[in-house]
């Protein structure tokens, strides 16, 4: 009997495609110097949810459902008059993937929830922040499939952090376009 042990399909691509790729681009002596990725963070910010402590609850089970991880919620950290804000009050969720459920949230981030959003025409390769960690924004919740519209209270988006062991943006580029991230084709012109 043998017991085999599963593995997401972009780990599997990941060992078998853009490790060779990545080693052939940048010339690495050894397969450990190939960069990869470490986590995925999710976070989100909920507008109103001072006076409305239900908007943190409903983004919490949103944030677990689209994961399948126990989302957090997150606390403030300092009073803030202006805000009616007083310290340790939740004021967003969060949550960090990391092995399997990471590289599953990744197969169906890239081939189900981007192609959901409107106007679709690849992501942003510039928000790279020089440390080979990409950051990027998502406007509606939505486009999660795991989401169902008629239950959503209010549209509202999150931030998704991909951590990589890469040392440059360069290396980053390449390790997230190699696993299947969708950049945008910015065609130069010289005239």
């Amino acid at each position: 009997m043998s017991t085999t042990t599963y593995q997401p399909r972009i780990q599997t691509k990941y060992k078998e495609e853009v490790i060779p790729a990545l080693t052939k681009k940048f010339a690495y002596k050894t397969v450990m110097q190939c960069p990869r990725l470490l986590k995925i963070c999710l976070n989100q910010g909920v507008k109103g949810s001072v006076s409305d402590k239900k908007l943190i609850d409903d983004a919490v089970k949103e944030m677990t459902t689209v994961t399948g991880q126990k989302a957090v919620p997150t606390l403030s950290k300092k009073d803030i008059s202006n805000f009616k804000l007083r310290k340790n009050v939740p004021i967003g969720a969060r949550v960090t993937l990391r092995g399997a459920k990471m590289y599953e949230f990744l197969d169906r981030f890239i081939a189900v929830s981007l192609p959901r959003v409107r106007d679709f025409k690849g992501i942003n390769d510039k928000s790279f922040d020089g440390r080979g960690n990409y950051t990027m924004g998502i406007t509606e919740q939505i486009i999660f499939p795991e989401i169902d519209i008629d239950k959503v209270g209010r549209i509202s988006g999150m931030d998704i952090t991909f951590v990589t062991t890469a040392t440059t943006n360069e290396e980053a580029y390449e390790l997230l376009k190699e696993l299947g991230m969708p950049f945008k084709n910015i065609k130069k012109d010289n005239n």
